[in-house]
Order: C-alpha cells, then structure tokens, then sequence
C-alpha cells in the first residue's frame, strides 16, 4: 500500500505579547497577552473559536472566549478578575438572520443574592438602507428592580451614516460623512435628562496615503481639543504616533508618542 502523501493538517498556534509600561506619573507594569485563534474562518474578521487572555503583574485578568455553535448562533462569555478577586462575567448569545439580529446577554448572575443584569438587543432590516430596533436592559438586586427601553434607528446612505437612540435617559445621535478617501468627518450630540447637560463633538479624519499619514481631530463642548497623528515608516513594520490633548476648562494638558511595531 502507498503511502499517504497528503500534507499534513495545520495546527492553529496561540499568539504571545509581553508589554512592558514605564511611566513617571504613575505606577509601572508588566502585561501578559494571549490570543488563539480557531481554523474555522466564516469573514476576514471572523473566526472561532477565539480565546484572547491579558495579565497584569498585579494578576488581574481579562479574558473573552468566543464560539460558534450553529451558522447563525454566536456565543461570547467574559471574565475579569482584580487580583484574586472576580469583578466581572458576562454571557452574550447572538443570533444573526438574513435581515434581523438579536443578541441577549447575561451579566453577574448571582443566585444565591438574588442579582442579575439582563441585556436584550433587537435590529431589523426595513430597506436596505434603514435599520430599526431597541434596547432593553433588566436589573435586579436586593431591594432594587426595574428596566429602561431604548429605541434605535439607523440610516446608511452611499457616503454618510446617520443614527438616533431615544430612550428614559435621554438620546444620542451621531452623523458620519465620508467625503473622499482622504477626508472623514463624523459629530456626536448626547443629551441626558437625569444629569440634564447635553455634550457635543466634532471629529475628523484626514488620509495622506503617498505620506503614510493619518491624522484624527477632536473637538467637544467640554473645551477639549486633541489630535492624533500616525506615521509609517516603511520597509519596516514601524508606525509612530505623537497624541495631544488640552482641556482648556480644567487647563489640563496631555501628550505622549507610541511605536507600533507589526
């Protein structure tokens, strides 16, 4: 009998970072990252099963498991801990329709104390450029119930995106332009009753590709101002970023620079 000259199947391999953080305004760190990635891709983006791990040298951990059980079912759970501590975890289940999503998640169940916050999400396809749909979120504690619904829409035209969300504590709309492939401009209002202010920002976003630069802006009601400038250096896997931001109300004013390598 011949041997089998098939080649032989690839194993996927988890991926491994280390970060060292020194600063001079705050306390220095050591982080541990993880990530494995499954074989089965469904989209460029998509891949499951997907495990992602962060340590600190402190041994806070976070950490997010994604799965696929059927072709239109995603699952996602998550956990974070502070030192030996558990903080967090969250069960998220997806389900994905020709036109409609729906996503229910689970976070810090405790049946013994009788707590529990439920999130239910709803989107439905109208047209093939307007989404509508809501948002419930569910809370319940010793001495404490209730429920807030929030109502969603968004608009996709061919160069800018529109959404608006209506709900008990106030609402939030967004409007996002693309002009051309080197310009992008987007503005955000809130307003929220409980704290009754309302905020506004302006951003934009400017692409000099034969430069390898790229350039994001800032601007809000809060008298902040920041931009963040990125540069690549070619051949090597190199990008340098230099960041400012300035609060002219608090007077406070904030830079910094970071190499990407990769």
């Amino acid at each position: 009998r011949p041997p089998c000259l098939c080649p032989p199947t690839e194993v996927p391999a988890p991926q491994v970072t280390h970060t060292i953080h020194m600063s001079m305004l705050g306390p220095s760190g050591y982080r541990f990252n993880a990530t494995f990635v499954g074989d089965r891709q469904l989209s460029p983006t998509e891949a499951f099963p997907t495990l992602v791990g962060d340590m600190d040298s402190a041994g806070s951990l976070n950490a997010q498991v994604l799965h696929l059980i059927a072709e239109r079912i995603r699952t996602k759970a998550v956990f974070q801990t502070h030192q030996a501590k558990f903080v967090t975890w969250q069960f998220d289940g997806e389900y994905r329709g020709d036109d409609c999503t729906a996503t229910l998640t689970l976070g810090n169940p405790d049946l013994l104390g009788g707590s529990v916050i439920l999130v239910a999400h709803f989107l439905q396809s109208i047209t093939p450029r307007l989404v509508l749909g809501g948002e419930m979120v569910y809370h319940r504690r010793p001495g404490e119930e209730g429920a807030i619904l929030t109502l969603a829409g968004k608009y996709t035209a061919q160069k800018w995106v529109a959404t608006l969300n209506v709900g008990y504590g106030g609402a939030h709309a967004s409007y996002y332009h693309r002009a051309n492939e080197q310009i992008q401009v987007g503005v955000e209002l809130e307003a929220n009753t409980r704290l009754q202010e309302t905020t506004f920002a302006f951003g934009y976003q400017l692409n000099l590709p034969q430069a390898n630069v790229v350039f994001r802006g800032l601007v809000d009601s809060n008298w902040s101002v920041g931009g963040v400038l990125e540069k690549k250096l070619p051949p090597l896997p190199v990008t340098l970023a230099l960041g400012a931001f300035l609060n002219h109300w608090k007077n406070r004013f904030h830079c910094g620079f970071s190499v990407i390598v990769g």
